[in-house]
């Protein structure tokens, strides 16, 4: 008998599905160099790993996935890729009511959420994330400063929510200005006294203005010994259980429209843990969609 897996579920973009998949291999521009753009191909050779059947809820996915494949970005700069990824995400999102962006760095997350060709006071973005993202402008985007450069397009501060902050990974003034901003901000240590429960509801609730909402999941926020291959993450991280727990429950909310994955560098793991993880971030979002 055959296995049932989330590979079943990924079918030709020409698909009339629910949810769509863009690959986004951007590697240019990270702060820290490395392999980002290999994450894609490799998230989609894995998911014949990740069963379909939740034991915990007895349900088995079903959904359909409509590969896009990868946006044609290699060699290219940020400033170079925006407008193809942006125009992928939007050509996805006019026919799904959920686009999986597989990064790629974080930079991704900026055309990800210009793709919903929506006015910016109408769109809200939650980030899983161990890092602010404010990093200054004046040398150009980077993966340390998509919020940043989202803001300074017109995305009101206020409609932001910043989620597993770390301690120790980020700067003073980067979080006086998402404060000074209007960012909702929970860091990990305040997130790990309360469930996740708590603090999804409280940052949507934040957004309730918001038509439309983007998720950046930054694999950083996990804790790196349960995700060798994020060169941002550190020790403390959040725990990957929590994690999925955070993209279940977001990804069940009609609003968000956008869920990325990004800073998933493979080689940084000689192991396969950190694909499993990867790989497991489809099996919630799918998850949470369902329940929608």
């Amino acid at each position: 008998m055959s296995w049932p897996n989330l590979s079943q579920l990924l079918v030709g973009g020409q698909v009339d599905a629910p949810v769509g998949l863009v690959g986004a291999p951007l590697g240019a521009g990270s702060v820290t160099p490395g392999r980002c753009d290999l994450a894609p191909q490799l998230l989609r050779s894995t998911l014949k790993r990740i069963g379909r059947y939740d034991v915990e809820t007895g349900r088995e996915l079903a959904t359909l996935i409509a590969d896009h494949g990868d946006v044609a970005i290699s060699g290219m700069s940020i400033e170079q890729a925006t407008t193809p990824i942006r125009d992928a995400v939007a050509k996805s999102a006019a026919r799904h009511a959920l686009t999986l962006v597989v990064g790629g760095n974080n930079a991704v997350t900026r055309p990800a959420l210009l793709g919903l060709g929506m006015p910016l006071d109408k769109v809200g973005l939650i980030t899983l994330d161990a890092h602010f993202d404010m990093r200054d402008l004046s040398g150009g985007l980077s993966n340390g400063n998509p919020v940043r450069a989202l803001i300074e397009d017109g995305l009101p501060g206020a409609n932001i929510a910043q989620l597993g902050l770390a301690a120790f990974a980020n700067s003073k003034a980067m979080h006086d200005d998402a404060l000074a901003a209007g960012n909702f901000l929970v860091t990990i240590g305040q997130f790990v006294t309360r469930s996740s429960e708590h603090w999804i509801g409280q940052a949507l609730d934040h957004l309730s203005s918001c038509d439309a909402i983007v998720v950046d999941c930054d694999i950083d926020v996990i804790d790196r010994a349960q995700f060798p291959a994020a060169p941002g993450g550190r020790a403390g991280g959040m725990g990957g259980a929590m994690f999925f727990d955070c993209v279940r429950r977001l990804a069940a909310d009609p609003r968000i429209k956008v869920i990325d994955l990004t800073e998933w560098d493979p080689p940084l793991d000689p192991s396969d843990l950190s694909a499993l993880t990867a790989a497991r971030w489809i099996a919630e979002c799918l998850a949470g969609f369902e329940q929608r």
